[in-house]
């Protein structure tokens, strides 16, 4: 199959005069629409016989451009001059109304042209770099390796629960979206989140609002040259990204986390890794080099569990902490749930594993690392727990000889979680807990998250001496206190976008934003001023707008990039050195003087990272990244 898809402002046809004998009955001739998705496409002799697949792949390709260009109109349009070995007639219809039910099934409006027909047709193609696509579809497929895990993952059965802080526990009855068994009054987060994790979520718009503000303040887009769920990160974005990484990272190595640095690719066919494969509820690249097959990382798992399988550990040692920040980690995400920087297929994970000698240990290491986890997230600028809902997830056998462990979790966090109870345990794990932000769309994302792991123990080996001499297997702890960096990234602009949603101004942390003081001279004259006026300020990132434009356009333009302090020199401010400082936070202007601007910055940044700014100083020497 091959397609040719164009992002048009409008497309109009006519069916002229049939094409073939069997050619369908059009419901209308002609029809004209407006900002849509046209796909030309034209099946081949290799798709006959293959017409359930090739149509399935065609729409997950079709979803994904769809989702670039963000349009929710797709008009399918077949056109047999793209290939010159085209199919039976047969085959090409079948794909086509195959491709029309599984696009039905989705939030798109889809509408076909006739089949079998000639046509006449003018189209007017928007002319951005990804309006113009063209792909080919064939019906090989490199599976990914999908762990038996996943699959038990899809029939796994369990109760649910809301339990309080104080141990109280309400199970619930769920039905769809209706649930009985708690009040949910001033809870509504949770209860979407219960709804997401439970029962079946009404459908929605599928457009999270962050891939609009990433691609307006030029931090991130989509890569059309590299696979879906693999992006690209322009200079403010990386800057952002790499803030978050030394931030966690830093954090992480004051807990004792002992940084180390594995491969990203591991042999299919290894015993033991095998083995934890299917034990992952996780869909994995696999991918084959000169001497073998192997497979992309989904986790610093790997790496951590053979580097402790070779090392002499006393019990002394423990808990032992291992981290590792992956650039990057591999899951092959299904095409449908990529989204901006929410759900990728290559992500950067930060991963800490503890090794600890009994469950005792174990308890008192997990409530550590939760209160690491919450002061992270809280210095990197979400509100906790506010931000987000607990759920923890156990087996009734851990639940019954470990209930006040999990209390403890819960009451450490600070409100009531949402609890799942397996009556077996399938997973390597006995319990685990994630923080889940809850975005404007009602769709949850698990960041922060630690696991009891049972099993890699004695699967890898991992064995330390105890106090009598005796070799034992350690219990596993696998923590990663913020979650996916990109996944932050993707909550901090959800919530700008649900402040600016409310009639507030949207905003990131100040320590995150790409420029962090703007300084706009009133004309020409005042430009050598404010250029020396700028270079007083150390770790402070500072530019200057020295544009030919007027002050209104350069402040509304400073606005529209988040800008968290703007000042303005004029004459008035050089002869007073008074400044009147317009700060995004507080929604208003204030006068200070230099002295005064820059305590208040100091105080903002505190203690959290810094680096330079990540463009030119001048705003006239800046590329435009954004399409």
């Amino acid at each position: 199959m091959k397609i040719l898809s164009i992002h048009a402002d409008h497309l109009e046809y006519e069916a002229k005069k049939k094409a073939i004998k069997n050619a369908e009955e059009p419901e209308k001739r002609k029809e004209r629409i407006e900002e849509c998705l046209v796909v030309f496409q034209g099946s081949e002799k290799i798709d006959e016989g293959k017409e359930e697949i090739i149509a399935e792949k065609t729409v997950e390709e079709i979803l994904d451009i769809s989702e670039k260009v963000n349009t929710g109109k797709i008009v399918l349009y077949p056109f047999v001059h793209l290939t010159e070995d085209p199919s039976s007639p047969k085959t090409a219809q079948k794909i086509i109304k195959k491709e029309e039910k599984l696009l039905k099934e989705t939030d798109l409006k889809v509408h076909k042209s006739p089949f079998g027909w000639y046509k006449s047709f003018d189209i007017k193609c928007k002319g951005h770099p990804l309006s113009e696509l063209s792909r080919r579809i064939t019906s090989d497929e490199k599976k990914e390796i999908e762990s038996e895990a996943l699959k038990a993952e899809e029939d796994l059965e369990s109760t649910w629960a809301i339990m309080e802080p104080n141990g109280e526990v309400h199970e619930l009855e769920i039905n769809g979206n209706k649930i009985k068994g708690y009040d949910f009054s001033d809870k509504e987060a949770l209860k979407d989140f219960t709804i997401y994790e439970a029962g079946e979520k009404e459908k929605g718009g599928t457009e999270s609002p962050h891939i609009e503000a990433m691609k307006e303040l030029e931090l991130v887009d989509y890569e059309p040259g590299s696979d879906p769920g693999n992006l690209r990160y322009y200079p403010k974005g990386k800057l952002i990204k790499n803030l978050l990484e030394r931030y966690v990272s830093e954090e992480v190595r004051e807990y004792g986390g002992m940084e180390i640095e594995s491969p990203i690719m591991y042999d299919v066919d290894h015993p033991t890794l095998k083995k934890y494969l299917n034990r992952f509820p996780a869909r994995q690249y696999n991918i084959e080099t000169p001497d073998k097959n192997v497979f992309l990382r989904f986790a610093a798992c790997f790496g951590q569990f053979l580097m402790a399988n070779d090392s002499t550990i006393s019990y002394k040692n423990l808990p032992m902490r291992l981290y590792e920040l992956t650039r990057y980690s591999f899951r092959v995400e299904q095409r449908g749930e990529l989204t901006g920087l929410r759900r990728l297929r290559a992500f950067t994970m930060p991963d800490c594993h503890a090794f600890c000698s009994d469950l005792s240990q174990v308890k008192e290491e997990m409530k550590k690392r939760l209160k690491l986890s919450k002061s992270v997230l809280k210095d990197i600028g979400f509100k906790i727990p506010e931000d987000f809902e607990l759920v923890v997830r156990f087996t009734r056998k851990f639940y019954e000889e470990n209930k006040e462990h999990i209390q403890e979790i819960i009451k450490e966090y600070g409100k009531p979680a949402l609890v799942e109870i397996w009556d077996e345990r399938f997973f390597y794990f006995t319990l685990k807990y994630e923080l889940n932000y809850i975005d404007p769309l009602g769709r949850a994302s698990a960041l922060t998250t630690d696991q009891i792991d049972v099993e890699n123990g004695e699967r890898y080996g991992i064995t330390y001496i105890d106090e009598e001499g005796e070799e034992k297997n350690p219990y596993i702890l696998h923590l990663s206190p913020s979650g996916a960096i990109e996944r932050v990234m993707f909550a901090l602009l959800e919530e700008a976008k649900r402040y600016e949603k409310e009639g507030e101004k949207p905003k990131l942390p100040y320590w995150l934003s790409p420029t962090q003081l703007r300084i706009i001279p009133v004309s020409e004259e005042h430009l050598e001023y404010s250029k020396n006026f700028s270079n007083k300020f150390k770790e402070v990132r500072v530019d200057l707008d020295d544009r030919d434009k007027t002050i209104g356009k350069k402040i509304r333009e400073a606005e529209k990039d988040w800008i968290p302090y703007i000042v303005v020199i004029g004459s008035d401010e050089i002869d007073s050195e008074e400044l009147s400082v317009r700060i995004r936070e507080k929604e208003e202007q204030i006068k200070m003087n230099i002295n005064e601007l820059k305590n208040e910055l100091k105080e903002k940044q505190g203690d959290m990272p810094f680096q330079i700014l990540p463009l030119p100083k001048e705003l006239s020497k800046r590329p435009i990244f954004k399409g």
